[in-house]
């Protein structure tokens, strides 16, 4: 019997622009998004009987049954079909860095990879892959799921289903979470402004990390006050990232409450959770370098 296995790396909004409002509650957005070389891992493959079993230093309080995002997005995939899935937690969930849409997403890659073998040499694997009726199906299960499909550096407007390739440099980062989760829909309940600005198009280019994170400290994630304002530790992690040494840019991710500071160099955002993990043991603290994870993300037959 053929078993998938297929990475869920995390999903950083490197900005996140809340630009206006759709009669159906929707919020439109203007994010650009980088992925850590950090994740979730799931296995896939054909069974009698529709299972998950959830397991992994993160899976407290992670859906075990059909409502779990990697389930319907599968069963969205092939339909009639039944799967057992492993869903190996090491994001937190509710966090602001994409868990359950990325686990959903990665989901996907896996599905189509059991349905077609030779899928696994073709970059094409993710939304490229997709009929309409599909993807606008996944966009229906969660507006963060398109962009997780295809890993790479990009640009995010609409819903998040407008996806635009961006090349960027690579930038180290470190990732904090101060174990609080924060609902979505409280935060944007929150939020003052809903018609703000976008991003400029076109981007410009970024000769090197050091550029992009000049740029990025001058746009903004427009969800940040509203978070801090509901989890007021959030502002506690930002002011920690901000007060490392190299630390060039502290931002809050997606709805939060995860956040993270970026660098120049990798050494030193080592060195900063090093510190950052010795003063706040009980925080969930992570560093990787963000970018393009589409070719770690690829599910493979194991």
């Amino acid at each position: 019997m053929t078993t998938v296995e297929v990475f869920a790396p995390a999903k950083i909004n490197l900005t996140l622009h809340v630009t206006g409002q759709r009669a159906d509650g929707y919020h439109l957005l203007d994010s650009l998004v980088a992925f850590a070389p950090i994740g979730d891992r799931l296995t896939l493959k054909d069974a009698r009987a529709p299972s998950i079993t959830v397991d992994g230093a993160e899976a407290a309080g992670v859906p075990t049954d059909a409502t779990n995002l990697a389930v319907r997005a599968a069963a969205l995939m092939r339909p009639g079909r039944d799967m057992a899935i492993t869903l190996t937690k090491a994001l937190p969930p509710a966090s602001g860095i994409g868990g359950g849409s990325a686990d959903a997403a990665a989901a996907v890659r896996a599905a189509l990879l059991l349905d077609d073998p030779a899928a696994a040499t073709r970059a094409g694997v993710g939304q490229g892959a997709l009929s309409e009726t599909r993807f606008r199906a996944l966009l229906d299960l969660g507006a963060d799921i398109p962009m997780c499909l295809v890993p790479k550096t990009l640009r995010a407007r609409g819903i998040g289903e407008d996806i635009t390739a961006v090349p960027l440099p690579p930038v180290p980062a470190v990732l904090v979470n101060p174990r609080v989760a924060v609902p979505t829909p409280a935060v944007f309940k929150a939020l003052d402004h809903r018609d703000n600005p976008a991003m400029p198009d076109p981007l410009p280019e970024f000769t090197d990390t050091a550029a992009l994170i000049t740029w990025l400290s001058q746009q903004r994630n427009d969800l940040e006050a509203p978070a801090c304002a509901i989890a007021p530790v959030i502002g506690d992690v930002l002011a920690a990232l901000e007060a490392l040494e190299g630390c060039g840019l502290a931002r809050m991710s997606g709805s939060g409450a995860t956040c993270f500071g970026l660098f120049v160099e990798p050494r030193n955002a080592e060195a900063a959770a090093d510190r950052l993990q010795r003063d706040h043991p009980k925080w969930w603290i992570k560093t990787g370098v963000l970018g393009d994870q589409s070719e770690a993300a690829m599910p493979v037959i194991s």
